[in-house]
């Protein structure tokens, strides 16, 4: 499957964090970190996302370099995208949509960052 970023306007959501960066593990056993193309650690923070509408999800959002938000800090991800993903194990298909942001800001340092 061909992986295609597709772009989310952030603007129209309201993003809180609800778990603390965490280096991604690539591997348990080892210890492992993923890191990205120039060598940055990959970190994950764990959001709620509010639309206008009131409805709450949780997603999972990697960036590169460790993100200085706080739990329960407002907090606006820059450059976010999305990437449909599939994977197939034992006869069965799982898919979903991974997401990854250029750096993950405090709400109030958005304009310090465009």
């Amino acid at each position: 499957m061909r992986t295609i970023p597709i772009p989310i306007d952030a603007s129209k959501l309201r993003f809180v964090c609800v778990r603390a960066p965490r280096p991604r593990v690539l591997n348990a056993e080892t210890g492992e970190i993923k890191t990205d193309k120039d060598g940055n650690a990959v970190y994950e923070l764990v959001v709620s996302v509010e639309d206008a509408f009131g409805r709450i999800e949780l997603v999972k959002v990697a960036t590169s370099g460790e993100p200085r938000v706080t739990v329960g800090q407002e907090v606006t991800p820059i450059g976010l995208v999305g990437y449909v993903w599939e994977a197939s194990r034992g006869g069965q298909t799982r898919w979903g949509i991974s997401y990854r942001a250029a750096s993950i800001v405090p709400a109030g340092e958005v304009a310090a960052h465009a």
